[in-house]
């Protein structure tokens, strides 16, 4: 018998995206936006601009790379590089969750490239080293449905002459990423940050900006996906001119969040955040035995997008209902939202810990857990 709980979350918005919006917040927090404005206008201009700076400015790129606003979140900003970018050179893909088998099919069966696939299963990493130098390489940093991510940058070769390409959605604002590593990274406001979506941040190394202009893929590109015109980058996209039209209410959204994250200490302050939710789950999942982590070896662990599954693995259909369970009564109890696992992964929990959530709701929901899982142990 676990006894129900008395203190709940005071924000049980755990889910890995859209992601828990940064204390605070308030609905009368975008008062400002420039609604019912141009975004091509003086002030809509300005605003995109700030966002688009003061983003580069929070994840320390290195001063020569690019970062635009694109459309269609995440997922635009991957496709708009895969699309733009692969067919002149070889290519390794590696993926070892959903989101990274998707970019595999989406190259193998759409560009119609032959590239290397390097695959895991759910809680493990594909060989990294060895990759050709010469050759693009499409991976993320951290699996959101896996709750795996690479450890580190040591492994692309600071003298490739092939491109990474890196779907770093749950890992910026959170991951220490070696940016000098990276040649295209992509990343969705609505997650680490808890911004709005829709809208998908393309930042661009000067090696990728080349590769633009003098070595152009190979096919054609719908308006969207078009980063230059007569063999030149355009530019204003990296300033505020947008390829299609931008909510501005997302966008007030967005510098919301950026004047929380400067607030609190910058990239520094966000990681340590993410790291104590983490930890404080981490401490939680050592304590209970129905329950253990996806990824066994910590130096992979996400600290985002932690995956958790059953300790009993025998019967896969039961553990699907009972993760279902779980989750409709934690969300009926006002305890926990939006927990469960990932429909691709194995049965289990997915609990975000970036660093919109509080360390305090992260120790305040193990009790519910613990809780929910005696509950529907029938």
């Amino acid at each position: 018998m676990v006894e129900r709980p008395v203190v709940r979350p005071a924000r049980p918005y755990f889910s890995s995206g859209p992601c828990a919006k940064p204390p605070g917040w308030s609905p009368q927090a975008l008062d400002t936006a420039a609604l019912g404005r141009s975004h091509r206008g003086a002030i809509g201009k300005a605003k995109l601009q700030d966002a688009i700076s003061r983003t580069h400015a929070l994840l320390r790129l290195p001063a020569d790379y690019k970062l635009g606003i694109v459309p269609a979140s995440d997922t635009g900003a991957v496709e708009l590089a895969l699309w733009s970018l692969l067919g002149p050179r070889p290519v390794t893909m590696l993926a070892w969750e959903s989101f990274g088998a998707t970019w595999v099919s989406d190259v193998a069966k759409q560009l119609k490239l032959d590239a290397e696939v390097r695959t895991a299963a759910y809680g493990a990493l594909p060989e990294l080293g060895g990759t050709d130098p010469a050759s693009d390489v499409v991976f993320t940093w951290n699996g959101t449905t896996s709750g795996v991510r690479v450890p580190n940058a040591d492994w692309i070769a600071s003298d490739r002459t092939g491109l990474t390409i890196c779907d770093a959605t749950s890992a910026a604002f959170a991951q220490d990423i070696d940016w000098r590593k990276i040649d295209v990274g992509t990343f969705s406001w609505q997650k680490a940050l808890g911004g709005e979506a829709a809208h998908g941040i393309l930042v661009l190394s000067p090696r990728a900006v080349e590769r633009l202009q003098r070595e152009p893929a190979p096919r054609p590109l719908p308006k969207i996906f078009r980063l230059t015109k007569d063999g030149r980058l355009i530019d204003g996209i990296f300033k505020g001119e947008t390829i299609n039209t931008p909510s501005m209410l997302c966008v007030e959204d967005w510098l919301f969040a950026l004047d929380w994250a400067e607030g609190v200490g910058g990239l520094d302050a966000l990681i340590a955040r993410a790291d104590a939710n983490a930890a404080a789950l981490d401490g939680w999942v050592r304590g209970t035995g129905w329950i253990e982590h996806l990824a066994t070896d910590p130096a992979i662990r996400s600290n985002t997008s932690v995956c958790l599954q059953f300790a009993d693995r025998s019967n896969i259909e039961a553990n699907g209902a009972r993760q279902k369970a779980l989750v409709k009564l934690l969300e009926a109890e006002d305890a926990a939202y939006d927990v469960g696992a990932y429909r691709d992964a194995p049965p289990g929990l997915r609990v975000w810990c970036g660093a919109t959530v509080d360390t305090a709701d992260i120790e305040a929901l193990g009790p519910w857990l613990d809780w929910a899982w005696a509950e529907t142990s029938s």
